[in-house]
């Protein structure tokens, strides 16, 4: 029973940057694997990163390697999307999610069991 709330979406011009946090309730948080995904307007949900239990291993698709990280504090039950080089199509609703796991080793939708309810990143060009 893992419920997550995710701030720090906004508007931010093509090029910038924007850090989202998800903080999450519940004393499991540190076992599980925690993932960000996004849904722009018209598209699927699509996997954009996912970071191990201990922070050890992360993992992103590649559309955003290079200017997106992962992180998270688990003293704080929190997971962080640091975005640099924002791209007009980066724009999306943003979700975090605890995975049924506690590797980076699965980033596909149903490896998440539970979800936040999404922060709105939009990029102007």
């Amino acid at each position: 029973q893992v419920q997550m709330v995710e701030s720090g979406g906004g508007l931010v011009q093509a090029g910038g940057s924007l850090r989202l946090s998800c903080t999450a309730s519940g004393r499991t948080f540190s076992s599980y694997a925690m993932g960000w995904f996004r849904q722009a307007p018209g598209k699927e949900r699509e996997f954009v990163a996912v970071i191990s239990w201990n922070g050890g291993n992360k993992y992103y698709t590649d559309s955003v390697k290079g200017r997106f990280t992962i992180s998270r504090d688990n003293a704080k039950n929190t997971v962080y999307l640091q975005m640099n080089s924002l791209k007009p199509e980066d724009t999306a609703v943003y979700f975090c999610a605890a995975s049924i796991y506690s590797s980076a080793n699965y980033h596909t939708a149903p490896d998440f069991a539970s979800w936040g309810q999404g922060t709105q990143v939009t990029v102007s060009s």
